[in-house]
């Protein structure tokens, strides 16, 4: 998905709170804010790119600043241990669901919002995902994703932030105590906002549950591009019986290659919340809800 006029002041919020994390004097932030204000995207001089790409220049930008590659890295291993604190929290709630693969994968998709939510402990978190679990999600979207796991052998996951990858960890316990499916889950190859890659995924432990690799993007994309992918990753893309892409990043970015999924007859399922109007708008739900969206070409 392209630039909407929603997207540039979601992504100039962003880069404000950005900035309070790196703990620079007041100069220096105003500086690198400027800078920031340079880029095309947030001028509306640039509308044929995508958010995730305009993040990743800012990202390269805040990045120069404070000359750290992994700017947010504390904050990517307080989101991990924050999770991996509830975590047997999670797993009974799956447990003592009547539906756990539903439940799952509603926690999974909640996930994707745990970096929007109020730092105020680990309670906050528990009641969050209780009070949110209440929200259904799309009956039709759920059905289509069961219908496809009994004969699904091997599944691609691009994952998106930290701590989500957790939520993501569960799900796919979830999966394989019911389905003989082998994982593969892709991380980012260079670090970007919140966002994991394979040093945080082996530290929760992912890598019991899937095979994780990188991206192999050269840059900090908070999304995912498949031309700038490694072979590695466009080989599993292409035999994988199902790919699921999870958050925002990831949609905006792959949704411009729905066509190559579609030619090549690829299954892909996109889990996110709809945390804004254009992302709304394109699902037609409404704000905050879970979303779980299928696309698939093939008859069966």
């Amino acid at each position: 998905m392209q630039l909407k006029p929603d997207c540039i002041p979601c992504i100039l919020t962003m880069s404000v709170g950005a900035i309070r994390k790196l703990g620079l004097d007041d100069t220096e932030a105003k500086n690198l804010f400027t800078d920031i204000l340079k880029i095309f995207g947030l001028r509306g001089l640039e509308w044929n790119r995508t958010s995730p790409a305009v993040v990743e220049v800012i990202m390269k930008k805040i990045s120069a600043a404070v000359n750290n590659p992994d700017p947010f890295h504390e904050e990517k291993i307080d989101l991990n241990r924050r999770v991996l604190k509830i975590y047997p929290f999670l797993e009974k709630l799956v447990k003592d669901s009547p539906e756990p693969l539903n439940t799952a994968v509603k926690i999974s998709i909640l996930g994707n919002s745990i970096d929007f939510m109020m730092p105020e402990g680990i309670s906050t978190l528990e009641d969050f995902i209780i009070n949110k679990l209440e929200t259904t999600i799309s009956e039709q979207g759920f059905a289509a994703f069961r219908r496809q796991l009994p004969k699904t052998k091997r599944i691609l996951i691009f994952g998106d932030n930290c701590g989500e990858i957790i939520f993501d960890r569960l799900l796919i316990k979830t999966i394989k105590e019911h389905y003989n499916i082998d994982f593969t889950y892709v991380v980012r190859r260079l670090p970007t906002m919140n966002d994991a890659t394979l040093r945080e995924a082996y530290d929760v432990g992912l890598d019991e549950v899937a095979t994780i690799i990188d991206n192999g993007i050269d840059g900090p994309l908070p999304g995912t591009v498949l031309k700038r992918c490694s072979s590695q990753v466009n080989k599993w893309v292409l035999t994988s019986d199902l790919i699921i892409a999870k958050g925002t990043g990831n949609f905006d970015s792959l949704e411009e290659e729905l066509s190559f999924f579609k030619a090549n007859q690829l299954k892909i399922t996109f889990m996110l919340l709809s945390k804004c109007h254009p992302i709304s708008s394109y699902f037609k739900v409404d704000r905050h809800t879970p979303i779980i969206a299928n696309f698939f070409w093939n008859k069966d």
